[in-house]
């Protein structure tokens, strides 16, 4: 199995601990790696990162702990930070501004995108835009004719299966689309709650929850990965309405995916 797939985990619930420390948790939970946030108030921070990446990877690494990506700025200094660390990964969203029309959005992204892509051939790193439901590029589709004649290695595709349900399509035909520029996927889940009285206008609530529970079928996304021989990371984004339970939650999510991948690649 781990010589095709990696198993990693978004460590943003746990900001206050020490690298060490967050190295032997993960580790206890069975990921191989992880995605580090490098954002104020975290274990690498910005205006830190030339000097802290290195020695946290280093650190990560004595615990048996890649770090498979970084949630984090694409300013030179993470993307040099992150080459001389060996992550090959920036993850990042495309969001629209308030009052931004799509055709707008799309057009300034590219021009940031474009400027950023000589540091990116430059140092061997690739910048991941995920989607996200509401006001970003909220899908597959999204994501592929925004990143259009991008090469997939410098500007690729972050697949989220739970913001595709709550905002695409099923995930065969999210994958068919994403394919050609993917560079990771993320496991989560969602689903939509009712609020309000009955017989008041509906608004709806997104609630995070367990693998097993939301919208996104994780089976079907990992049978589809392997019949395309995927072989790259799977990140558990550890992202729960309940955060008291958070901890709970994701070693139960890390069993779920571990199961699901021995009976789809082992078999």
């Amino acid at each position: 199995m781990r010589d095709r797939v990696k198993l990693s985990v978004f460590t943003k619930p746990w900001p206050a601990m020490p690298i060490e420390a967050l190295g032997a948790f993960v580790r206890g939970l069975g990921f191989d790696g992880i995605e580090l946030p490098v954002r104020p108030g975290f274990q690498v921070v910005p205006e830190r990162v030339s000097t802290d990446l290195v020695p946290a990877a280093r650190q990560l690494a004595d615990q048996g702990v890649e770090i498979c990506s970084v949630a984090g700025p694409t300013d030179e200094a993470t993307i040099v930070a992150c080459a001389e660390a060996g992550v090959p990964i920036i993850r990042v969203m495309a969001r629209l501004d308030s009052g931004e029309t799509y055709t707008a959005f799309e057009d300034r992204m590219r021009r940031e995108y474009d400027a950023v892509v000589p540091l990116l051939e430059r140092h061997g790193v690739t910048v991941g835009v995920q989607n996200h439901c509401g006001r970003f590029a909220t899908n597959a589709l999204a994501l592929s004719r925004l990143l259009s004649g991008y090469d997939p290695s410098q500007i690729a595709i972050v697949w989220d299966a739970a913001h595709e349900a709550l905002e695409g399509m099923a995930p065969d035909m999210a994958l068919d689309v994403a394919w050609p520029q993917l560079c990771m996927v993320n496991l989560k889940n969602a689903c939509y709650q009712l609020q309000g009285a009955e017989g008041e206008h509906a608004s709806w609530r997104i609630v995070w929850t367990a693998g097993p529970r939301g919208l996104a079928s994780w089976p079907k996304v990992v049978s589809e990965l392997v019949k395309r021989e995927y072989k790259g990371t799977l990140c558990l984004t550890a992202e729960y309405s309940d955060h008291e339970a958070v901890d709970a939650l994701i070693a139960a999510d890390a069993d779920y995916a571990r199961s699901l991948m021995r009976e789809e690649w082992l078999t």
